[in-house]
């Protein structure tokens, strides 16, 4: 055996374990604005600061199910991931509550100025009926979206004593369901979560609508 056989023969562990090293430093740099936004939301909050939202823990991710768009198109519901949704869900024959909360995510994504584009007004319907036309108008913005509604309410749940529609949900943009507004929401206090989420998730969520 010669002293380039042995020499080789021990840095090819030490190669090994080199890449290694620098695999996991690299995910952990990737990893590193998403675990630094969560921490400043959820743990280093200034003192007396609450959020109106009630955090879900755990986080429910999206499920893996085909949805349906207004023209019949299919798109994989996991596939929203990327940007916060704020979403609403509802029948498609569209009564107050739902109309409210309709015109409510429409208000609160234009609250958020230039930052909009980084929060999607997402409305989950039940069923496939069609739209009235007034009301097709007046989500001309949303994303609109037809889940059955089996596997919305295993995702979905609204707080004890009321209904899923009740209510408006905040999905963060890896795919978690991790908030859940009060019914009659205040949306004043609803905007400066969303304020909070979107300043805390900056450096790492992408603009752009994933119509």
């Amino acid at each position: 055996m010669t002293v380039y056989d042995m020499d080789n023969k021990a840095g090819k562990p030490l190669k090994a374990t080199y890449g290694r090293l620098k695999m996991l430093l690299l995910l952990l740099v990737c990893a590193s604005p998403v675990v630094a936004s969560y921490l400043m939301y959820y743990v280093v909050r200034p003192e007396g600061r609450r959020n109106y939202g009630e955090l879900i823990s755990p986080q429910q991710p999206l499920p893996e199910v085909t949805v349906l768009r207004t023209d019949g198109s299919s798109v994989f519901l996991p596939d929203l991931k990327d940007q916060w949704l704020l979403v609403s869900v509802s029948a498609t024959d569209c009564q107050a509550p739902c109309e409210e909360n309709l015109y409510l995510q429409r208000q609160l994504r234009e609250s958020m100025g230039r930052e909009k584009t980084r929060l999607e007004w997402l409305w989950l319907r039940t069923d496939t009926q069609p739209i009235a036309a007034p009301l097709q108008l007046a989500v001309s913005e949303a994303t609109v979206l037809a889940m059955d509604n089996t596997e919305l309410r295993r995702w979905l749940q609204p707080a004890p004593g009321h209904k899923i529609e009740d209510h408006l949900y905040v999905v963060d943009p890896l795919g978690n369901w991790m908030m859940r507004f009060p019914a009659n929401l205040d949306a004043k206090q609803a905007r400066g979560d969303l304020v909070r989420l979107l300043r805390a998730s900056s450096s790492w969520d992408r603009e752009g609508r994933i119509r």
